[in-house]
């Protein structure tokens, strides 16, 4: 006896249904690699280094800012004299995931402690020409590689720890809501007009030939704004722009939070101080993760915020375990070294 065919609706609803069953299985998935110093970071990035305002160590021409111009420098209340020197610091990492408590720095540990499910990565279909948005979670990670890994010995200058996870936004409410979020940046309504929006591309070109403008803050450069700063985006464009993007949105963040400070420029010359507004221009990122962007391109392979994905992002992502992203980033850092 033999059994009449199947309608053909049920076989594309059956179709539909693994198409679905296999989307959410790649989305759930939990991959990573913590990033090996020789292989995965770009170590020309640090450079160049300065005293006062000479640089005398600078290969292949890496992007820096103005140093204080002095070589001396005082310190403390019985004042000691010393050495301004300048540099680029690999301190932190910024991994931005779609499975919430991913640790994909860590090698994908899932971390899940048992808490109400965060609101995972989300793509919305665009209504009409154009992409649609995104969200993602994203994490904060205290990375002091030159001191645990002794690159240099007894210089006072670099910050002293240990690989660390500083900050999760699923444990943020503000990480998902616009409204919730402007309690950190009520400012964000000042530039909601076209005006400021359009200003973003003088950032975008800025950002692209060099570091972008500093005075632009509320500016992502050829990333679209920094507000509102959380995991949401309007216009999701692959995942490297968008997860440069949330990148920088975090940073800006922990800036806004008191967690990450200024270390850079005549004030940092003593140690850090508070800057609740984010200078952008003081950071520099390289991709670590999923293919870490160690490729010199006109002797660099660190971007400063806002540059544009076109130029180094290409290939640097891939399907289910190429979805999440890592960055290394290198903090401007000014010091006074005591003799």
């Amino acid at each position: 006896m033999t059994h009449p065919p199947l309608p053909r609706w049920l076989h594309v609803l059956v179709a539909m249904v693994l198409a679905i069953a296999a989307g959410r299985a790649a989305a759930t998935t939990c991959t990573g690699r913590f990033p090996n110093p020789i292989t995965d970071i770009c170590w020309s990035c640090i450079l160049p280094i300065s005293i006062g305002g000479a640089r005398i160590g600078n290969f292949g021409d890496q992007e820096d800012l103005d140093n204080p111009p002095s070589p001396l420098c005082t310190c403390g209340a019985n004042p000691v004299i010393g050495l301004s020197v300048g540099f680029w610091e690999p301190a932190r990492h910024v991994e931005v995931v779609r499975k919430p408590f991913c640790l994909s720095a860590l090698g994908g540990i899932d971390l899940n402690p048992g808490l109400p499910a965060p609101e995972a990565a989300r793509f919305t279909r665009a209504e009409g020409d154009g992409d649609g948005g995104s969200f993602y979670q994203a994490h904060w990670y205290t990375n002091p590689i030159l001191h645990y890994l002794a690159v240099v010995t007894d210089f006072p200058c670099l910050e002293q720890g240990s690989f660390d996870l500083a900050y999760l936004t699923e444990v943020d409410p503000l990480w998902a809501d616009d409204e919730l979020s402007l309690i950190l940046h009520p400012d964000a309504m000042l530039f909601a007009n076209p005006v400021a929006v359009a200003s973003c591309a003088a950032d975008c070109v800025a950002a692209t030939a060099g570091f972008g403008i500093r005075e632009l803050f509320w500016c992502a450069g050829c990333q679209g704004s920094v507000h509102p700063m959380n995991g949401r985006v309007p216009y999701h464009m692959g995942g490297v722009r968008t997860s440069t993007l949330i990148a920088q949105r975090l940073a800006a963040k922990m800036h806004r939070e008191l967690i990450a400070w200024g270390w850079h420029g005549q004030a940092g010359l003593c140690g850090p101080y508070f800057e609740p507004v984010m200078d952008k221009t003081a950071y520099k990122t390289q991709l670590t993760y999923p293919i870490p962007n160690t490729t010199k391109e006109a002797g660099r392979c660190c971007q400063p915020f806002g540059r544009t994905t076109a130029l180094w992002g290409a290939g640097k992502e891939y399907p289910v375990q190429g979805e999440d992203f890592g960055f290394m980033l290198f903090r401007k850092r000014n010091c006074c070294v005591g003799y």
